[in-house]
């Protein structure tokens, strides 16, 4: 039989593995909703708290739509659509892609034919991001402990620790900004990018202060997400 990136059997087994996840998710909405209802939390509440939280994935769904896309170009649409809707992220899943065909000696610019190579790409792909799953498994609880210990004993420390947790991932995403200032113009768009966001988010906060628009506040980070991403192809015609 021959191979296909693309055969029914990889769109069968992802079409299961996805339909799991979504099953999952309404599961666990189900249970909020019933667990809310049980603390007297009000309809409104929390019928405004699942609009949010939905129109805050949008702009996410879009950067994995477009990963979907970019490769599907080469290992075929069912894998990564299956590796986008449960874990992983382009920035991951673009690169190990990448290394694992170059081992093989085959190019991202052209669809996979080989079984074998597609195999390699997938055993990469996926036991390269295990280690964050094995972690949560066996080392989320003790990390947890640990962390609520020394809360316990300094809340000075425990809030230091936690905020520099969160530095350090956003620090992480920041040096992708900066990755290519030495290109000149063109790689300033990144930053300019990210400063059209900030300047959203200020014209939002105005709004919700000066104005009293107290029902864009739920939506204003994702308004501000979908502004930017809508916002790059102008400045990227217009730096690059």
């Amino acid at each position: 039989m021959e191979f296909s990136v693309n055969h029914p059997f990889i769109y069968l087994v992802s079409g299961i593995v996805v339909l799991f996840v979504i099953a999952q998710s309404v599961f666990f909405l189900v249970k909020a909703m019933k667990r809310a209802g049980q603390l007297g939390i009000a309809g409104a509440t929390i019928r405004k708290t699942i609009f949010s939280s939905a129109l805050f994935s949008v702009a996410p769904a879009v950067s994995i739509l477009v990963g979907v896309i970019t490769l599907s170009k080469f290992i075929g649409l069912p894998l990564p659509w299956l590796r986008l809707s449960v874990l992983g992220a382009v920035t991951y899943e673009l690169p190990a892609a990448t290394i694992a065909a170059g081992a093989m000696g085959a190019s991202v610019t052209q669809t996979i034919t080989q079984a074998q190579t597609f195999s390699v790409i997938i055993w990469v792909m996926t036991l390269g991001i295990l280690s964050g799953l094995v972690i949560v498994i066996f080392g989320l609880k003790k990390i947890q402990s640990g962390v609520s210990a020394l809360s316990g004993q300094d809340k000075r420390w425990g809030e230091i620790l936690s905020d520099s947790l969160f530095l350090g991932m956003i620090s992480a995403f920041v040096g992708f900004l900066f990755a290519d200032i030495r290109n000149g113009l063109p790689g300033l768009i990144p930053i300019a990018v990210a400063f059209s966001s900030a300047l959203l988010m200020a014209l939002c906060g105005t709004l919700i202060k000066v104005f009293r628009w107290t029902w864009l506040e739920p939506s204003a980070m994702p308004v501000c997400m979908l502004g930017a991403m809508a916002l790059s192809p102008p400045i990227t015609a217009l730096m690059g």
